[in-house]
């Protein structure tokens, strides 16, 4: 199943990297955000991507095309370095399709762009490329094929600590609680899409505000609940956190490395993660 991933965003609130580098780009540990993103999928055999580049595109082209396996795989090294044997590969299998989607556009536009690279698939994956998760993507894909839905995200509740407030028009307080206990879900940004859905979107849309919209009233998206693992990097902090787990060996959404089982992703649940890194 072929996956899209929509990296060709300013990454303004990552302003600390974002100046020089593309947010797909920031490092996470040794490798990139993307990489991270792109090795979880191939970690459920889907391992044919296509990049809807923008800013600094050149950026992610050039790491591609200079890619070096032995950053994250065992070699053996030998002759003073002349000969270099990988014992396991990365990306040996990856087949990777870089679209330049324009510096402004938004994510709507960046998928109309690359519709013509999905032709003959009968479902597709797409995700925002800002944030990583355990979420069992196999039980993910065969619940959305078992319904007549266009489409369907990942559903998270947040674990932050602020809350969330409701007003009256006189700013009476109508109700005050914990994000992670307000009972309210967001879009975590990993999509199950069929190309149908193209048929619900207008030029210059965005993919949720108004395509989800209508498909909404035609009873066809879908929410897939997760419990389990998901942050996004969004700002510096969130990098610091992540980095954070990448250090300590702990990081969920690794399953390469945790679980030789795709269809059992490391069961921690975030706030616990996050709080043993604050």
């Amino acid at each position: 199943m072929k996956v899209v991933l929509f990296c060709g965003g300013l990454g303004m609130r990552l302003r600390e990297f974002s100046e020089n580098t593309p947010k797909p780009m920031v490092p996470l540990g040794y490798r990139p955000m993307i990489w991270h993103i792109m090795r979880y999928y191939a970690h459920f055999g889907h391992k044919d991507f296509i990049l809807c580049l923008g800013y600094k595109a050149d950026m992610v082209k050039q790491y591609f095309m200079t890619y070096n396996e032995c950053l994250s795989n065992d070699f053996v090294y030998s002759k003073g370095g002349r000969q270099v044997k990988l014992l396991n590969s990365d990306i040996d299998d990856w087949n990777i399709t870089f679209v330049d989607t324009g510096l402004t556009s938004n994510i709507g536009q960046r998928l109309r762009a690359v519709q013509p690279f999905l032709e003959g698939e009968e479902m597709f994956l797409a995700n925002y490329a800002n944030g990583l998760t355990d979420l069992d993507l196999n039980q993910m894909i065969s619940r959305f094929a078992a319904t007549d839905a266009v489409g369907s995200f990942m559903a998270y509740q947040p674990q932050q600590s602020f809350h969330v407030v409701s007003l009256a028009d006189d700013d009476r307080v109508n109700y005050i609680s914990p994000i992670a206990k307000s009972g309210l879900w967001i879009n975590a940004g990993y999509f199950v899409l069929r190309p149908e859905v193209f048929s619900y979107m207008a030029a210059g849309e965005e993919l949720v505000e108004e395509p989800f919209q209508r498909l909404i009233q035609e009873g066809r998206l879908r929410a897939h609940r997760h419990a389990g693992f998901w942050t996004a990097m969004d700002t510096f902090k969130d990098k610091q956190t992540l980095d954070e787990l990448c250090a300590r060996g702990h990081a969920p959404w690794e399953l390469w490395r945790t679980s030789t089982d795709p269809g059992q992703p490391l069961r921690l649940r975030a706030e616990a993660l996050l709080r043993a890194v604050c």
